[in-house]
């Protein structure tokens, strides 16, 4: 495994705010002539969450496997200006990431990060994408109210997640949120540990402040995968996000919003793996 940095700034025509970022990077054994796969995680991550599993997988496989931490997350630079941090400001990141690479990569985005990934194909272009558990393109608007109705308490912790701290009060409603049964209590708090608060107002875009125009997006292949046990984004709602999109979904049963850290991550990790192997890439 490869874990850089590289700072944008220091490349001709770029602002010297632009924060240095942090890439993990793992490399098949042989040379391969697939196309390179960037992934990008959710609120409240880094490029960490696909590294117990997902990197090495498709490293093994035969593909050249990276996860960027976007600015204020992870490794990266940019955590005292969090709070203030745009979707915006990600997409940037994305853009400059991708700029990285000899040839375009295939986009893979879980919550947040797909969310990023819809908006970054407002304007961008990239040779695939998958949307894993992904921010609906209508927004947090209609999933924050389920949870009002449905399980305010549940809410109530991913708002204190939200804050100053990434401290909650109901570890157990926390960890419903994101993860299965599956998942037991040891496994969640370590990876726990790992979490930090989002950018209020990335929470703001996603809501209602900078929602993707998917009517105007030429889509490349997609892949559009849902969690059936997903408490934030229910299989109606991925869904929906694949129907705008022209295409189907694909609801994975056993697990809910971290699929990549799931027990039975290797559903989610072969599915793309054969939608990949199927379009070619």
């Amino acid at each position: 495994m490869f874990i850089g940095w590289f700072n944008p700034a220091q490349w001709p025509g770029q602002s010297a705010q632009a924060p240095k970022l942090e890439l993990i990077s793992r490399e098949p054994k042989r040379d391969c002539r697939h196309a390179p796969l960037l992934f990008v995680h959710g609120a409240f991550a880094g490029a960490w969450c696909w590294v117990p599993h997902f990197l090495d997988y498709f490293a093994a496989q035969g593909f050249s496997a990276h996860a960027v931490s976007l600015r204020g997350h992870g490794g990266s630079e940019g955590h005292d200006n969090l709070q203030t941090a745009s979707i915006a400001d990600y997409v940037s990141d994305l853009v400059l990431t991708v700029e990285r690479f000899p040839r375009p990569p295939v986009l893979i985005g879980h919550s947040m990060g797909g969310f990023v990934v819809q908006k970054y194909l407002e304007e961008h272009e990239c040779a695939g994408a998958v949307l894993m558990a992904s921010v609906p393109p209508t927004g947090l608007g209609v999933p924050a109210a389920r949870l009002l109705f449905g399980d305010p308490w549940m809410l109530t912790q991913l708002s204190l997640m939200q804050g100053a701290s990434s401290m909650v009060a109901d570890f157990k409603a926390a960890k419903r949120a994101i993860f299965s049964d599956h998942v037991s209590d040891q496994e969640a708090r370590h990876y726990a540990r790992y979490f930090q608060p989002e950018s209020q107002r990335a929470i703001w875009d996603m809501t209602f402040g900078d929602l993707p125009r998917y009517w105007c997006i030429e889509a490349p292949p997609l892949l559009v995968l849902g969690a059936e046990e997903d408490a934030l984004f229910s299989p109606d709602m991925v869904k929906a996000t694949a129907k705008a999109y022209g295409v189907g979904a694909s609801i994975l049963p056993n697990m809910a919003h971290a699929m990549m850290l799931e027990r039975h991550w290797r559903t989610a990790a072969d599915a793309i793996l054969d939608w990949l192997r199927a379009e070619r890439f």
